[in-house]
């Protein structure tokens, strides 16, 4: 049965309406970044560029780089940006948009995060590149969807009863990213880590200017949380969403985490822009091995 247009929304050139891209713009592996000027930073390195598009904070540059086709795309910040992306994006690989109708044989895409983010664990250095094994996502999206069946619910019940969550808030759910790309990205050169994913940059990850927080205590507690040998290393407000989607859709996804701060010792990066470059050609490089 076809899909009503009121629930996939097309432009009127036949492009998927949020991203402004059809089928034949995006390649089968595709880089994510939060900031839409970012994109120029990662394909300034691609031999070729073949297409661009700009829609809001979307911002798309399909390429190639040493003869692998790429694309890359922004997709602003929170994982309510990255629903609207990465259900684009899959509408894109695995609906017919001419029929509205799902295809009999479905596409896996490869995606990778590049992004910043803050520890919580004192002895991960600044500049650091972290690789996200697992994800504790403390928004609400993986909730909307039946995703029970890719939650590792031991572990958010035992981070529940760690922290003593307030009951008013979401309740975290657990994800992880794709295995296969987690081995051929995690080297000598990272840090393996399990990752925190928050609804904002202020108060939900601890910081106060002039708005008191329900927990003063919380980046402690999770800092000081363990999970049969795992603790979460590190914040930011994508991972778990991207994980957690892409698991339910049948893509292969992965989070690079260009570390810029450290919230346990107070550091903050004397050159982010610099640490963020290294880890782009670190993840191009490992694209092409």
């Amino acid at each position: 049965m076809p899909i009503k247009e009121s629930e996939l929304i097309l432009n009127p050139d036949g492009s998927v309406y949020h991203l402004n891209l059809r089928p034949e713009h995006i390649a089968d592996t595709i880089i994510t970044v939060g900031d839409p000027d970012r994109v120029t930073s990662v394909t300034k390195h691609f031999d070729t560029i073949e297409f661009e598009t700009h829609k809001r904070e979307f911002h798309t540059q399909t390429g190639t780089y040493k003869g692998k086709r790429l694309t890359v795309i922004s997709t602003g910040i929170g994982t309510d940006n990255i629903d609207i992306v990465f259900n684009e994006l899959d509408a894109l690989v695995n609906i017919n948009l001419k029929t509205r109708e799902i295809n009999k044989t479905l596409k896996s895409l490869d995606i990778i995060r590049i992004g910043t983010s803050g520890a919580i664990q004192s002895n991960i250095p600044i500049d650091s590149f972290l690789v996200s094994e697992y994800a504790a996502g403390f928004d609400s999206l993986l909730h909307f969807y039946n995703s029970e069946a890719f939650q590792y619910k031991d572990i958010s019940k035992a981070l529940i009863a760690h922290t003593n969550w307030f009951k008013s808030k979401s309740e975290p759910y657990v994800v992880t990213g794709d295995e296969t790309l987690f081995n051929k990205f995690n080297t000598s050169e990272t840090v393996s880590g399990f990752t925190a994913t928050n609804v904002g940059f202020y108060g939900p990850q601890g910081r106060i200017l002039r708005l008191a927080i329900q927990d003063n205590e919380l980046n402690n507690k999770l800092a000081s949380f363990n999970f049969e040998g795992r603790s979460i290393t590190n914040l930011e407000m994508e991972t778990a969403g991207i994980y957690g989607i892409s698991k339910l859709l049948g893509h292969r996804a992965l989070s690079m985490n260009a570390i810029i701060a450290n919230r346990a010792t107070g550091e903050f990066s004397d050159n982010p822009k610099g640490t963020v470059d290294k880890l782009i050609t670190y993840t191009l490089t490992k694209l092409v091995e």
